[in-house]
Order: C-alpha cells, then structure tokens, then sequence
C-alpha cells in the first residue's frame, strides 16, 4: 500500500510539474543541437538523430521520450536548416514539439565561429483517459480539467565556438514568456560551456559544465568523456561519466558502428526518492550522416 501511495505521490509531482519543464535528454554532450537550434554541424551534408529514453525503469507511468531530428548545411550561405520532434509520454499525459530551426554561421576570426539560431514549434499536449482510474466513473469534474492544449513557440540561442572550446545559451519556449496564461510549455534556459581535445594521441579527454533553469528550479551538471582511438584520425568508441545536482549520476558508452554509423548509449540513476521504485534510467541515440559532395569549380569535364 505504502509503494501505491507513494507512486501517486510522485506522478502527481511529475505530471503536474517535470512534464511542462525541460525533458532531460543525456546525449546533448555530443549532439548540442537537442537541446540549441544554434548548433551548426559543419563536417556534414545532413545528421540524422533517432533517441529513445526510458526514464525511471520499474516506475509505473514513468516518463517515455522519443526524438528525431535532422540538419542539412549548405556551404556557401553559411546556414543549416533542420527539424526536431520529441514526444514525451508521462503517465496518461502526452507532450508533443514539432521544431522547424535556422540557424547561421559566421566567423569572427581565423580561430573562433559564432552561429546564430531560431527555432519555430508547434506544442501540443494531449491525454489518454482510458487510462485514468476515477474513484467516482463519469464525473465530470475529473475530465473536465484535461483538455488537449495546442500552442506556437520559439527557441532562440547561439553558440561560440573553435576547435577545441564550445560556448552555448539557449532561450526555450520564449513565446510562453508572454503567454497571458498558465502554459504546459514554460521558458526554460540553458548554458553550457565544453572541451575537447583533438591530439594525436589514441585517449582524448573532453569536458564540459551545463546549469539548466526553468522556473525557481535551477540544475546543474558536469560530464568527463574520453575518447578512444583505433588509429590517430579516427575515433571509434568512448566512456564518460556525468554528475548531476540533485544526486543523479551517469554514465555513457559510444560507438561507431561503420562508416558515418554511431550508436550511443546513457545509463543514469537517480539517488533520490524515486530510487526506492526505479532502476535507473536508458537512453539510446542512433545517429547517421551523409558526407558532402566537393565540386570542383575549374575542372574541365
């Protein structure tokens, strides 16, 4: 009786509150752009991401997150055009953001990139009622207060970057800033500043610091990853460990699967008192890019 109740307990704290916040995604250590439309991938043609997560493993209602994404650069106007979409599930809730992004690059020396990104989204939140037990069938009242929610927001961020340092903020849900009423979608802003190193050597060492604030609730956290080489250009897997306030740890494991083929893999777990009920939480990234096409433009055919 004591673990029902408690399950109660917590659902009603997240639905009513982590469920129209920031969705925690791990891989955004690597993939920036999950969580900044700012975040300019260069190396490419077009990315490709697929996440899955499984929050709170063994937790009843327990947070389900899907997201896709994909970018495509073009050279010569400096610019990357993409799309987002994460589908949240929690309990007999639903959140759905579908993202269109811009974003543009431009250099300010021969060392350091500035890109400028927006994003436009379309928000939805929606609930499955044949999944709600009432104590009293067919009352009004308990039905009445959900109903399906659609709204237009923005994202706004940049990021500064070299080779080695990357410096991001970014400004979610700005819409909801202005919004005359209670929004399921609320601001959330993110800064983050990373290391990498890009040596010679077949171990790189990278880290990097995030704070995360939406509402009066502030996080923050730190992530060590190193990178491991089979040869000194390639880098074919890696560890990294992350600590999050709040008492979550974590840890991930990369690799390349063959050529322009990654998978990634987040495993955290969470000290608190969810951790009674849960076994941790499961991320899984899939990530696939297509490499570019080098013209030549004095070549006789």
């Amino acid at each position: 009786m004591k673990k029902v109740v408690l399950s109660i307990i917590i659902l009603t704290v997240v639905i009513k509150g982590f469920a129209q916040s920031y969705v925690r995604l791990n891989n955004y250590w690597d993939k920036t752009y999950i969580v900044n439309p700012a975040s300019v991938n260069t190396d490419y043609l077009a990315e490709f991401n697929v996440i899955t997560r499984q929050q709170w493993l063994g937790f009843t209602g327990a947070p389900k997150t899907l997201f896709l994404s994909g970018t495509v650069y073009i050279d010569d106007m400096y610019t990357q055009f993409g799309m987002r979409m994460l589908r949240d599930e929690i309990g007999y809730s639903a959140t759905t953001d579908i993202d269109l992004t811009y974003a543009y690059s431009m250099r300010l020396n021969i060392d350091w990139r500035l890109r400028l990104g927006l994003g436009l989204s379309f928000q939805s939140l929606t609930y499955d009622v044949s999944k709600i037990s009432s104590p009293t069938p067919g009352d009004p009242t308990v039905f009445n207060r959900l109903l399906n929610q659609n709204d237009i927001n923005s994202d706004l961020g940049f990021e500064i970057k070299n080779k080695f340092w990357r410096f991001g903020f970014c400004s979610q849900n700005v819409f909801s800033l202005f919004s005359p009423v209670e929004t399921n979608f609320i601001n959330t802003n993110i800064g983050y500043g990373m290391y990498r190193d890009y040596s010679h050597e077949y171990v790189n060492l990278g880290f990097g610091v995030s704070a995360v604030q939406y509402r009066n609730l502030y996080q923050m956290e730190f992530n060590v990853t190193s990178y491991f080489k089979m040869t000194n250009q390639s880098s074919p897997f890696s560890l990294g460990l992350t600590y999050r306030t709040w008492s979550e740890v974590g840890a991930s494991f990369g690799i390349e699967l063959f050529k322009n083929v990654h998978v990634s893999y987040n495993y955290d777990y969470n000290f608190g008192a969810i951790s009674t009920n849960s076994y941790g939480s499961h991320e899984i990234m899939l990530t696939y890019n297509i490499d570019k096409v080098f013209k030549c433009n004095n070549c006789w055919y």
